[in-house]
């Protein structure tokens, strides 16, 4: 690999060292046995009629619209929020195990799992099985009627859950699971405010907006009545913190004097008491929303013990507990199949999707049979919720975590990622953090360590688009939107990790050399 990033002073050598920057080689994919459909783009819709179908099928030919129709079609039909990743977005059309293609047959990594979403990995066999099992038998009839899969997959998947977590709902999106955990909480609590924490993201819907506390996941209408947002609980960011509060592998660079109990949990706790004296009513409130770990908020963990402490402050004030499992569940954090058992709690209510179903649109809110009582106030229901296909997917997913032990290649491979990831925050002075546990992950690009500025939207953007062009797809969060968040399938192996870090490596090191030229 060519390397002349020291070359300083004669405009040829400039000139020498740029065009050295466009010829650094990528690091070597890991092996693929795994080989994708061509991919046939057409400019209108494709033909439909059987023969033209059986044909393409036959040949093993993907049909669908070419790329500059599509294009077309999203700019003057798809409503504008919805932005995809990258200069010249990606149009992937298939995808295996850990891999995704695009349309023209090159393979990525996907280290971002469809927004942490695909556990098991994308099309995964034995899932495909299962639902294409269940669709030859029965789509939808809604639970007016009874069908077997739902309740099976109710009792396989409460199983999971420690104490009286007995009863599930089944709903459609993780905004759909802590929208019902709110009006569950209001309803059973007869207290009407909920306080969620700064940086949090809980969904999109109109009351979920609400306990979502991003700026930039917010619109400008009258939501927010009866929420509060604490401070965050940030030891690389906030006001406390030192190198011995998280539970990862790997701490963040400030000192720490603590002895036995964390200090930075108990300064933070007192801040969440001011909410309670200046904020509510007295020994009044219905919930506290906490994510075990803070997905779209960037992977942010709370110091070691403050969420138990939180946890009882809330129960002693009347309200209820709800963690939100959507993105840190199903065995994502290695040591835990949820993440809110690392710290050391049971909620009175958790919610779950992503995961869940392997990508196949499905969530689900668990909590006590006392709790779920309250909905029979009054008429409830989802019409989709518990779907037959849904569940089958469900099923499918538990078993495949199980049987090709998920969660312990999570714990094992995570650890594995995180340390390697580590180096590059000594090695960088651009690399500001890295955090997370098992394969939630997340990596803070900062312009220089002494202040944690944020690295530029240019520079973050030139990185992440040359870790795609190497092969390599990461996603992004944080309020500034640019910690690398690393959340792949959890079937991953040592040699992705590896790539990964060499990829990382690869991207930020021409980035520091051509800023350097400049």
């Amino acid at each position: 690999m060519l390397r002349k990033a020291h070359l300083t002073g004669s405009p040829f050598k400039i000139f020498l060292r740029t065009m050295v920057l466009t010829e650094i080689e990528a690091p070597e994919m890991p092996p693929c046995d795994y080989v994708p459909n061509p991919y046939k783009g057409h400019r209108s819709s494709p033909p439909l009629s059987k023969n033209n179908s059986m044909y393409a099928i036959a040949l093993g030919i993907l049909e669908g619209l070419e790329y500059e129709k599509i294009l077309k079609v999203k700019k003057e039909h798809i409503v504008p929020c919805i932005q995809p990743y990258y200069k010249k977005p990606l149009l992937i059309h298939e995808g295996h195990m850990q891999w995704l293609f695009d349309h023209t047959g090159r393979r990525y990594l996907d280290m971002f799992g469809g927004i942490v979403t695909v556990c098991a990995g994308h099309s995964h066999p034995k899932i495909n099985e299962e639902i294409f099992k269940q669709m030859k038998t029965l789509w939808h009839t809604t639970n007016i009627y009874l069908h077997p899969r739902l309740y099976e997959y109710a009792e396989k998947l409460t199983a999971k859950l420690p104490g009286d977590l007995k009863v599930v709902y089944f709903v459609n999106s993780g905004s759909e699971a802590n929208d019902l955990a709110m009006l569950l909480a209001r309803l059973y609590t007869k207290n009407y405010d909920i306080i969620s924490f700064r940086n949090g993201y809980h969904g999109m819907s109109p009351y979920c907006m609400a306990i979502t506390g991003l700026s930039i996941w917010r619109y400008d209408l009258p939501i927010s009545m009866g929420v509060h947002h604490a401070m965050n609980p940030d030891v690389y960011r906030g006001l406390w913190g030192g190198s011995k509060c998280r539970d990862s592998p790997v701490q963040t660079d400030r000192t720490c004097d603590c002895e036995g109990d964390c200090e930075a949990a108990d300064h933070y706790y007192n801040q969440l008491e001011e909410v309670f004296k200046y904020s509510l009513p007295r020994g009044k409130v219905a919930a506290l929303f906490a994510e075990s770990i803070q997905g779209v908020g960037g992977v942010i963990q709370f110091p070691k013990g403050f969420l138990k402490k939180a946890f009882e402050l809330i129960r002693s004030n009347g309200g209820i507990c709800v963690s939100d499992e959507v993105q840190s569940g199903f065995g994502r954090t290695g040591e835990t199949f949820w993440g809110f058992e690392s710290h050391k709690v049971v909620p009175d209510i958790v919610t779950m999707a992503k995961g869940i179903g392997n990508g196949y649109p499905l969530a689900a809110v668990i909590t006590t049979s006392k709790i779920a009582a309250t909905l029979g106030h009054a008429n409830h229901f989802n019409t989709f919720g518990g779907n037959p296909i849904a569940c089958s997917a469900g099923i499918a997913t538990l078993d495949v975590i199980e049987e090709e032990k998920l969660q312990d290649n999570c714990k094992k491979i995570g650890t594995y990622l995180l340390k390697n990831l580590a180096k590059l925050r000594d090695e960088f002075e651009i690399v500001g953090d890295v955090r997370g546990k098992g394969l939630m992950i997340g990596v803070e690009m900062i312009k220089k360590k002494s202040t944690k500025e944020p690295l530029s939207a240019k520079r973050f953007a030139d990185i992440w688009e040359d870790c795609k062009d190497m092969g390599l797809l990461v996603g992004r969060g944080g309020l500034n939107s640019h910690v690398m968040r690393i959340k792949p399938p959890m079937c991953i192996t040592k040699r992705d990790a590896d790539f990964t870090v060499e990829v990382l490596r690869t991207a930020i090191k021409k980035n520091i050399e051509k800023c350097s030229a400049h």
